[in-house]
């Protein structure tokens, strides 16, 4: 083991070390002191005020002052996006000020907007009321003119004494009453106008009738036009209408109903001539409304201007102020030495950094007294934080997914960057897809400046994000594509000639029958000579299912080989020795004993059966392998191999813990004080322990614990090995369904002499191409890759039960404004 730890150290294997600090700060230079911290965003501080309420916390006011003014940004920025006022991109140019002289600024913006608002709303509910008042006026003038007309008539007839008989008082029309008796001096029929929605109306009438017991007339005539509402200020579809009754009871009564209905009652002159004098006053009154709302509207979008070109600027002030005040409400105040204690965790390379922006904090503030910032012991679990950029964060994403690392475990980003691109790759080998994807990478990437200043939807802001993920999935298709010799399904002789050629130069059904082999093999990938042969099929299933077990067994090997890097890292002896090297040799055993017959048949061209050579190692050890031998002594080393994997079982099961069970009793009862000192010996350490405290270690549970792990080993070294065989199965199924475009879409309609089909054929192909191929089976392939990540691979060592490392930053606010 002495050539591993002359290994350099891996920076992004492991979370970078952490220590847990303690500031005692001057109360007169805290604020500064946690603002400089803020800026340099290294030290995530630990509350220390769980037990209190916000409102039982120092700096309450402080962050209500905060949280109210935060209310009036939003206010000014819903404002601004109503009115569909565009606020400058860059901020204007204005001397910094402080937060007592913004609050004063916000405070003044708001009274003014809120004035502006009150007028502008009364000014506009007046405009509509006289926009419905002129409508009214319109359309109930027509009516009282047709009843009028209608009225004449009626008396005309009455005065001719056109029937022989009196009209009796009880059932004649009111209308026709009034005006015989207005005609006469004594009319006692009045009449209400107005407007009511048209959904309401026909309610609105039965309930006059009801009402007033049928002594009414009811007229309607519809607005013609939507309304604007002068309550609710939406536009609706009103009617006009008329009420003619007698009576001042009636009066009441309606008057009350149309209250009820929402109904809005305007007073419409009987004479023609009164009518069209307030008709070219509610006209005039109009003009001179919309010139005033124009002017007013004007003034408050050039006041939500000069808000909106600072509004970013004190969003973001306020912001920190609150985080800042927030965060000194972690700390404990203490009144007697006049200063604020904090705790926390910070990077170890970041504790010089810390110690500049305190100093230079003493330095601002004209404190006398500096500030202490010094190491201490804690039981706590450090945080995990990884340092990533733009091109490692969509993969350290992908396996935080799963779960965030324990601290100082190793990081499965690091092999996932080569390993979930490649056997995504694997299932979407097409080097003519793969440029597609490539493309579409590329383009993501040279407009990452502008994009990133853009606000995205959420599928592109997803493709934006793991824009250099998609970049190695294109490269790695490309790869493999070439490998399987297809570009859209389509095999090319990129390499040299095929290695087969047909054994008559007349022979004309090449595909099926007369290849012989003439030359040496295809140099690389796929001979494209397999196209379309009748063996083509079993020869790539075999291939690639073989290839599929292959690349599992590596990568699981992989996951098991890490976690001994990370028992050794971390001093676990007990996972070496009883976790380690049973898995090592259950696994190698039975399926490393298989991609071994993989390799040996390929190489030697053998023709023995691979699946009876398996059943048969379990069912007959000692039997005969007949023409399924492929090397000499194999049987014997079956039977070795099958009895490591039986004797591996109990190995992982039933040693760990009753050594665990034998150490604890010694360290309590005085006999090995050595023992203290290890990691192996702590049970908190421990990764696959119960996690028992010194004084309550749960044997049964340790036992249990560990048999379930065990038993999760060797069911899941079957199924795991076969769930591999995905990269087979979506490999095909890809293959084929390209091939069916291909075939069924682009050449059957290249074979028709129309143009317009040949089009047609093309326009469906590529559609096909774009929203099946290179999205849906994208993102299949992508979830299978994840899962063989995230289950297969990283379940052999892997933990992910730590938590993140997240520091008190503002730049974490620029963004989530951003």
């Amino acid at each position: 083991m002495g050539v591993f730890d002359r290994l350099p150290p891996m920076d992004h294997l492991r979370s970078e070390k952490m220590c847990f600090v303690q500031l005692i700060i001057p109360a007169e230079s805290a604020r500064v002191a946690v603002t400089y911290l803020g800026e340099l965003g290294l030290l995530q501080f630990k509350d220390l005020n769980e037990d209190k309420s916000p409102f039982q916390r120092i700096f309450v006011n402080q962050v209500k002052r905060c949280a109210e003014m935060s209310r009036k940004l939003r206010f000014f920025s819903d404002q601004i996006n109503k009115a569909g006022v565009r606020s400058s991109v860059r901020p204007a140019l204005e001397p910094d000020i402080d937060l007592e002289e913004l609050e004063a600024r916000l405070g003044e913006h708001e009274h003014e907007l809120l004035e502006m608002n009150t007028n502008s709303d009364k000014l506009q509910q007046t405009y509509n009321e006289l926009l419905e008042f002129k409508l009214v006026l319109t359309k109930a003038g027509g009516i009282l003119a047709s009843s009028h007309n209608h009225a004449a008539s009626a008396e005309q007839e009455l005065d001719e004494n056109i029937y022989d008989r009196e009209v009796d008082e009880g059932n004649a029309y009111l209308l026709e009453q009034g005006v015989h008796q207005g005609s006469s001096g004594n009319s006692g029929v009045r009449f209400v106008s107005g407007m009511i929605l048209k959904s309401k109306a026909l309610a609105f009438e039965r309930m006059l009738f009801r009402a007033t017991r049928g002594n009414m007339l009811f007229n309607q005539a519809p607005a013609g036009e939507p309304v604007t509402d002068p309550i609710s200020g939406e536009e609706v579809e009103k009617t006009v209408f008329v009420v003619f009754f007698s009576g001042e009871q009636a009066k009441a009564k309606i008057l009350k109903i149309c209250d009820s209905f929402g109904a809005s009652c305007y007073p419409v002159p009987e004479e023609m001539i009164k009518q069209r004098q307030i008709f070219n006053e509610v006209s005039a009154r109009l003009s001179d409304l919309e010139v005033t709302l124009d002017a007013g509207i004007q003034h408050r979008n050039k006041a939500l201007e000069s808000v909106g070109s600072q509004l970013w600027r004190w969003t973001i002030m306020v912001k920190k102020e609150k985080a800042v005040y927030d965060t000194l409400n972690m700390l404990n105040f203490d009144v007697t030495k006049k200063c604020l204690v904090g705790e926390g965790w910070c990077p170890i390379f970041a504790k010089s950094q810390i110690k500049d922006c305190l100093q230079r904090a003493t330095l601002h503030s004209n404190s006398q007294v500096g500030i202490i910032f010094h190491e201490m012991d804690t039981l706590e679990s450090p945080p995990t934080y990884f340092r990533t950029d733009k091109f490692t964060n969509a993969f350290q994403e992908i396996v935080d997914a799963y779960g965030v690392a324990r601290y100082q475990e190793a990081n499965p980003a690091v092999y996932s960057v080569v390993t979930f691109p490649f056997l995504f790759a694997v299932m979407f080998g097409d080097w003519g897809h793969g440029i597609c994807l490539l493309l579409g990478a590329l383009v993501l990437i040279l407009r990452e400046k502008k994009l990133s200043s853009q606000k995205l939807g959420s599928f592109m802001e997803m493709a934006f994000g793991g824009r250099y993920v998609i970049l190695l999935m294109a490269i790695f298709s490309i790869y493999c594509g070439l490998i399987y010799n297809e570009f859209f399904s389509v095999p090319f002789h990129i390499f040299g000639k095929s290695a087969y050629e047909c054994r008559e130069k007349s022979c004309s059904d090449a595909h099926t029958a007369g290849l012989i082999k003439v030359r040496d093999p295809y140099p690389f990938g796929v001979d494209p000579s397999w196209r379309g042969s009748r063996s083509e099929l079993p020869f790539l299933n075999s291939l690639k299912m073989k290839m599929s077990i292959l690349m599992g067994v590596a990568q699981m090997n992989l996951g098991i080989v890490l976690s001994y890097f990370d028992a050794r890292f971390h001093g676990n002896a007990l996972d070496i020795r009883y976790q380690f090297i049973p898995q090592m040799i259950f696994l190698n055993s039975l399926f490393g004993y298989l991609a071994l017959l993989i390799l040996i048949k390929w190489c030697t061209g053998s023709q023995a059966d691979l699946y009876h050579v398996m059943i048969y190692m379990f069912l007959d050890p000692a039997g005969d392998l007949g023409e399924n031998q492929l090397f000499w002594g194999q049987k014997e080393l079956q039977i070795l191999l099958l009895l490591m994997a039986l004797v591996a079982v109990p190995w992982m099961l039933f040693p760990k813990p009753f050594i665990l069970k034998k150490l604890h009793k010694e360290r309590f009862q005085g006999h090995t004080y050595r023992f203290l000192g290890t990691s192996e010996m702590d049970p908190d350490s421990e990764p696959d322990s119960a996690r028992a405290r010194h004084d309550d270690f749960n044997f049964s549970e340790v036992f249990v614990h560990q048999m379930i792990h065990s038993i999760e080993f060797v069911l899941g070294a079957v199924s795991n090995t076969a769930s591999y065989l995905r990269l087979w199965a979506l490999s095909l199924a890809h293959s084929e369904l390209s091939t069916v475009f291909y075939e069924k879409l682009l050449l059957l309609a290249w074979g028709y002499d129309s143009l317009i089909v040949k089009s047609a054929g093309l326009v469906v192909f590529a559609f096909a191409t774009a929203f099946i191929l290179l999205m849906m089976e994208t993102l299949s392939a992508f979830l299978h890759a994840l899962r063989l990540h995230w289950v297969e691979f990283m379940n052999k060592f892997y933990h992910g039960d730590g938590y993140k490392f997240k520091p008190f930053s503002f730049a974490l606010l620029a963004d989530d404004e951003d």
